[in-house]
């Protein structure tokens, strides 16, 4: 945090991640409560000389600096007031505000195995968490969970005493090794008895120092009956909803959960959850090399990866229940338990942590899950070639629950995004979600600018997209005028939409179709659009039609569309209503009442005989090309002249 950025605060105020503290007195109790529930979060500041009213915050500034931060780290390291250490010597500076000095104290969130950072030598009553502009102690489960994944003791190796073999689901252990068989028909594991096998797997398990022997946590999750499930985990509940009524009263239309119906063992739910996630989902199927349909997209990959990782990165041992949900236009994953690996490595890749290995390993004999970290990066992968919003992956902190949202929606509206696709090509699905943005901006804005792209882009840093336009000019999607701070950026004429420009072979300002041209001159009788001569196979017709296409296609597209499309479709010749009308797909009322009327009116579109509004061969055509018309021709007599003077 900089000096501007905390005087900003100031004005703000505290929230999640900034605590003022007046420190008049030296350093104040709370403060360490404030460390405590800052590393047990998310991280924060503290900023030491700043007391904060009601209606605003005054800069006391702090006395005696060096003494205040000898005081801060002898305790700070000491041990008898904080359990851990958290903070380096960088994360403490001196700020001149106001006149006075601050000391603006930087709190890092604390990983799993320090955590919980409590205080006064008790995890129980000293550990604290923080929940919006507060510090509240946590409670006995919820430094249990914190304590759980500070171990390096798998959660799901543990032995359970008292259960058996008996507790398990004998369909649902015969049914994994039918698939594991299918898979692997010529792994060993599989000429082992029932309980080498699930051995082998880490659901049972000897341990060598007792001696004790049993059913392990992972063996009893995957398998287990409903009722021995819930002995060993009261609060056990996996439960898949479908959400697609639009009666706000109606929570669910087909809901799977522990209901006595059936064994909801971890196996059990995957294999009923999986196949009503990817039911009917409306995602086109790529073609092998051979043109046959393969099995399933990268789609159906990434929602099998969703939902094994969120079956075993989830603390079982939560009272929070495993939540999957599927709405029409998102997909939803919840479990108890935080991420175990910083947010921005997830989204990175190549690196894993999970909670329970020993599920993990168990999926993947089955094919399911990937070990090497890089499951989410497909899941990247498939959302991004679909061109919809990127996954978000967010912590509920103050539930200690891990949520997964893969909305099936794209923030480019659809008849734009098939322009680009059609124009970029397979280049399209390589394309960063800022640079897809970045083309819609300037296609809707026609010219843009770093600043102009910020408005909509807040989260991206400046330096990002400087980079990405500099990326999209070199490339040639972006046209660049201009210098430094007042550069500006166009679309090339090849990245234009269809709408505006066509094929490298049918450019608008092409010999064979120059508006001045000689050859095509806007009253020749060969190509006037409504002669007799222009039949609806011919060339330029067609042309035409290619044009109009994306309008005559669909039943509804926004007026936006529409009139871009009449503007582009008018830009060499006149057309009558009929030839519109034929063109569009639309009523020749509909489009003189909706859009001609109007777009005359507005100057957009002039007409062939405009001393008679009404006549019967009455045209229309562009307004801005009527008058480039003009000038062209004469520039082009000019040269003419010009060339055979030479």
């Amino acid at each position: 945090m900089t000096v501007d950025e905390l005087i900003h605060q100031l004005n703000i105020g505290e929230d999640q991640q900034v605590e003022f503290k007046s420190a008049a007195g030296g350093l104040p109790k709370s403060l360490w409560e404030t460390v405590s529930s800052f590393a047990n979060t998310d991280g924060g500041y503290i900023v030491l000389g700043v007391t904060e009213h009601k209606n605003y915050t005054d800069v006391s500034g702090i006395g005696n600096p060096q003494g205040l931060l000898k005081t801060f780290w002898d305790t700070h390291n000491g041990r008898q007031k904080l359990s851990t250490p958290v903070c380096t010597q960088s994360d403490i500076r001196i700020l001149p505000v106001a006149g006075r000095e601050v000391a603006l104290i930087h709190i890092p969130k604390a990983n799993r195995m320090q955590r919980p950072v409590y205080i006064n030598g008790n995890p129980l009553t000293g550990t604290y968490k923080r929940s919006f502009e507060g510090d509240y102690r946590c409670s006995a489960d919820e430094v249990r969970q914190m304590l759980r994944d500070a171990s390096d003791t798998p959660q799901d190796l543990q032995i359970l005493d008292g259960f058996s073999l008996s507790d398990l689901d004998p369909d649902a252990f015969e049914s994994f090794r039918r698939r594991f068989d299918s898979r692997e028909p010529d792994h060993p594991f599989l000429a082992l008895k029932d309980r080498d096998l699930l051995h082998s797997l880490g659901g049972w398990r000897k341990d060598r120092g007792s001696g004790q022997e049993g059913l392990t946590v992972a063996g009893l999750l995957m398998f287990g009956r409903e009722r021995s499930i819930l002995e060993a985990f009261p609060h056990y509940q996996v439960d898949y909803q479908e959400q697609f009524s639009p009666d706000p009263d109606s929570r669910w239309t087909y809901r799977l959960t522990v209901d006595g119906t059936w064994e909801p063992n971890l196996l059990n739910f995957y294999y009923r959850a999986y196949g009503r996630l990817v039911e009917k989902l409306d995602v086109p199927f790529k073609l092998d090399r051979q043109a046959v349909r393969l099995g399933e997209t990268y789609v159906h990959e990434a929602l099998r990866e969703a939902l094994v990782n969120t079956l075993i990165h989830a603390d079982h041992q939560s009272s929070r229940p495993i939540m999957v949900t599927k709405r029409q236009d998102i997909f939803t994953f919840s479990n108890p338990g935080r991420l175990r690996i910083p947010l921005s490595r997830l989204y990175e890749g190549g690196l894993s942590d999970p909670r329970n290995p020993n599920l993990q390993k168990m999926f993947q004999m089955l094919g399911l899950g990937e070990k090497a970290g890089s499951g989410f990066q497909k899941i990247l992968r498939a959302w991004k070639e679909q061109g919809w919003i990127e996954p978000l992956v967010t912590e509920k902190l103050d539930l200690d629950i891990t949520t997964v949202k893969l909305p099936m929606i794209s923030l480019i509206p659809e008849e734009i995004e098939q322009h680009l696709k059609t124009i970029v090509g397979d280049s399209y699905t390589k394309l960063t979600e800022l640079d897809r943005m970045i083309l819609v901006i300037a296609h809707r804005l026609g010219e843009v600018s770093n600043s102009d792209i910020q408005r909509y882009r807040k989260t991206d840093h400046p330096t990002a997209i400087t980079e990405r336009l500099k990326a999209l000019t070199e490339i040639g999607c972006l046209t660049r005028s201009g210098r430094g701070r007042w550069s500006h950026y166009q679309l090339t004429a090849r990245t234009m939409p269809p709408l505006l420009v066509d094929s490298e072979n049918r450019r608008m300002n092409s010999e064979h179709l120059a508006v001045g041209s000689e050859h095509l001159a806007v009253d020749s009788e060969h190509l006037a659009v409504d002669s007799e001569h222009l039949a609806v196979d011919s060339e330029h017709y067609k042309y035409l039609k290619e044009i109009a296409a994306v309008v005559r296609s669909k039943k509804r597209v926004s007026e936006y569309i529409v009139r871009v499309t009449i503007v582009t479709l008018c830009s060499n010749d006149y057309l009558s209503l009929r030839t519109l009308s034929s063109l569009l797909g639309r009523s020749s009322d509909s489009i003189r009442n909706h859009y001609v009327n109007r777009m005359v009116k507005d100057g957009i579109l002039g007409l062939r005989y405009p001393a008679q509004p009404n006549h019967p061969q009455q045209g229309y055509k562009t307004v801005e090309l009527i008058g480039k018309q003009k000038h062209e021709a004469e520039g082009g007599l000019i040269n003419d002249k010009e060339q055979k003077n030479e």
